[in-house]
């Protein structure tokens, strides 16, 4: 799974080809799940880019907190399963960043470290995401909660060593066909694969284990 992600310049962001502009925002380096993140959507009113909470909770859901459990939607399962086949029909995301973290599993230690990845030129990407439009049940005319989840597929060779699983990274091209509504699934199911592009991936220091930590710090090369 991929568990924290960041955006270190939000100015470059701006320089994805979205489409719309994304809200202000502020440097951050550990975007942990539950959090408010800018994604990018396309649904009858058009495209906007607007702050969705990390953690998908289904429309058919009877309490929020389902989406503690649902950060990450596995690629090979996203089609069938109840909790995202309705938005992997629909209502699919981009959610930009400039890196990610996993965290690896050494023989003989107890403590994962944890990785920071990066393309190899440090520019900015989007994951491929969904996202949701909740409401409490009986109450139609509740503010909609929106949220959002990551989808992860195989490993990458820079990520093969370190986690077995990693986001997907849409190539800018594929923007605007992951985002349609009206594309069919099989087409949307074909971007979601291994980033092909170099990578590059660092150890950094467990103090970006702590939701709470936040800054360079958590993103800066093991010493």
């Amino acid at each position: 799974m991929c568990g924290r992600y960041g955006f270190g310049n939000p100015a470059r962001l701006g320089t994805l080809p979205l489409g719309v502009a994304l809200p202000d925002l502020e440097p951050r380096f550990n975007v942990a799940p539950s959090q408010a993140v800018p994604i990018v959507l396309q649904d009858a009113a058009g495209r906007r880019a607007i702050m969705a909470r990390w953690g998908l909770v289904p429309f058919w859901a009877g309490d929020p907190g389902i989406g503690n459990k649902l950060a990450n939607a596995r690629g090979d399962t996203v089609a069938a399963k109840p909790s995202f086949r309705a938005a992997f029909r629909a209502r699919r995301a981009l959610i930009p960043a400039d890196r990610f973290y996993e965290w690896q599993v050494r023989a003989g230690q107890t403590v994962k470290q944890p990785w920071c990845i990066q393309l190899a030129d440090e520019s900015p990407f989007c994951f491929g995401g969904l996202w949701e439009a909740w409401v409490p049940k009986g109450q139609p005319d509740a503010e909609p909660l929106v949220s959002c989840c990551l989808i992860t597929t195989e490993p990458n060779d820079t990520m093969a060593p370190i986690h077995d699983r990693m986001p997907v990274i849409l190539p800018s091209g594929a923007y605007d066909v992951w985002l349609d509504p009206t594309t069919p699934g099989a087409a949307a199911q074909a971007l979601i694969r291994p980033y092909d592009g170099a990578m590059r991936a660092y150890p950094v220091s467990t103090y970006v284990n702590a939701p709470r930590n936040e800054g360079a710090a958590c993103s800066a090369p093991l010493a």
